[in-house]
């Protein structure tokens, strides 16, 4: 292993300059690459320096992209032209909301073209709109306003049998999800399979996505990294669920994905010229917006419903293999997207863009998922319709730490004697989704009992996440 470890030297050939970035590269690289070649970590990082804008929400190389990422110098006068002063918006949970967050928030409302916005208890910092930031504006979208998972989405299949079935038959769930699920940014199920959506005629009807097709077509049913997962575990309805099933105990199986490199592409391609088209100070570039008069706009719109409805086809690929194989029958199923633009109406009578960057739609009467981590119960909610949240609830429980804080603060045995106190079989994951790096579920649907009724709960058992 000596003969691939990085030095400053190395990093010089493919022009390193800055001694933090080299600082940042070496630690990664021998971190989270140990296993490849130094040319190969050498390759990855030049693509880094040279692509950094495809790396800024990659859990690893995020850190490092940033370094290298162009900071535009604009005009005072031009900065004071496009911000404003920020406008009132409603918060949840306030006391478990990090400030950064509440900040990034304070930011989005002042922008001109912002009409109205809430913070989720679930909030924390993200890219563009804070993760949990539900924020409309008027005929512009924002498209890391909407986020690089476009579409991503709960879904949940409520079947015909109880827990136990999968206690007794714990081997053949443990090979359906190693099998029939794949994770990560170059999975594929190595599968023949069809669906309506990859016969799209929105295919081609820009360059970007026809270039994409053939990635989706790969991709399809495939789950992406970090917090993204599949389950199976017990559900408990309660009486008066709206699904038509008994109240009684089920057993459930729950993904947790988005549109993968299809969605991400998207993002990146359209968040790019809204930067060239709307020029914000620094602190506020990656709230530029594209109108929805314009071409551009009408593009990024097209394209951000078709990953949804891609999404929304890698979980029915999901659930139709593994029910296959498993021979279950559902008999309920309950789904919703987050990381989502809408056109909705508006308190005064107007079209508002409803953007909800991990936050559920909770219009009244619609049932979402909320969920918790690898080892803590979610709720199966039914939404209120409170226009103070512009109809929308928190999306889970939301991160109380980084990535790397929980990698440096837990142990992979002590992750191990949490799983095994609770019940949980993982397969893949890491202590950087333990359950200590998030917020205390009970205490945000607290603070959102406005927003949401619980109709139900849903408790992991077998945990299937990237890295297996």
């Amino acid at each position: 292993m000596g003969n691939h470890k990085l030095r400053g030297k190395d990093l010089k050939t493919i022009n390193y300059e800055s001694n933090k970035a080299k600082s940042k590269a070496i630690d990664i690289m021998s971190m989270h690459y140990k296993h490849i070649t130094k040319e190969e970590k050498l390759s990855v990082l030049k693509d880094v320096k040279e692509n950094p804008e495809n790396y800024l929400n990659d859990h690893v190389l995020g850190v490092l992209a940033e370094e290298f990422v162009e900071k535009p110098q604009l005009k005072a006068k031009e900065e004071i032209k496009l911000l404003r002063e920020s406008g009132d918006f409603k918060v949840f949970g306030r006391k478990h909301i990090s400030s950064n967050a509440y900040q990034q928030m304070e930011l989005a409302m002042s922008l001109p073209i912002a009409e109205k916005g809430a913070l989720m208890p679930d909030a924390h910092m993200g890219y563009g709109l804070p993760i949990g930031g539900v924020l409309a504006t008027k005929n512009a979208v924002i498209p890391y306003g909407v986020g690089v998972d476009i579409g991503c989405r709960m879904s949940l299949s409520i079947f015909d049998a109880k827990p136990d079935y999968m206690n007794r038959k714990a081997y053949q769930f443990k090979m359906a999800l190693k099998e029939r699920t794949n994770f990560g940014s170059g999975g594929t199920l190595n599968i023949t399979q069809e669906h309506e959506v990859l016969d799209r005629v929105t295919f081609n009807e820009t360059p970007l996505l026809k270039q994409l097709h053939g990635k989706a077509v790969q991709q399809l049913g495939t789950s992406g990294s970090g917090n993204h997962f599949v389950e199976f575990g017990e559900v408990i309805l309660n009486d008066g669920n709206d699904l038509g099933v008994e109240q009684g105990t089920y057993l459930g199986l729950l993904s947790h994905s988005g549109s993968r490199g299809l969605g991400a592409s998207i993002a990146r391609h359209y968040t790019d010229i809204a930067k060239e088209k709307c020029l914000l100070p620094r602190q506020a570039m990656n709230l530029a917006w594209l109108d929805l008069d314009s071409q551009e706009g009408q593009e990024y719109w097209l394209s951000m419903n078709l990953a949804g409805d891609y999404a929304k086809a890698c979980h029915d690929q999901i659930h139709y293999h593994l029910t296959k194989y498993l021979g279950l029958k559902a008999i309920a199923g309950i789904e919703n997207h987050h990381n989502f633009a809408w056109k909705e109406i508006g308190d005064s009578g107007e079209e508002l863009i409803v953007h909800r960057k991990g936050a559920t739609p909770a219009a009244k009467g619609e049932l979402g998922i909320i969920p918790a981590s690898m080892a803590t119960d979610g709720y199966i909610v039914r939404g209120l319709g409170a226009s103070s949240s512009l109809k929308s609830a928190s999306h889970g429980a939301g991160r109380k730490m980084s990535r790397s804080q929980a990698r440096n603060s837990y142990t992979n045995s002590a992750l191990k004697k949490v799983l095994s106190k609770e019940g949980v079989i993982l397969i893949g994951g890491g202590v950087d989704e333990a359950p200590i790096a998030y917020k205390d579920l009970e205490q945000v649907m607290s603070s959102q009992q406005d927003l949401v009724d619980i109709i139900g709960k849903f408790t992991p058992r077998m945990v299937r996440m990237d890295k297996a």
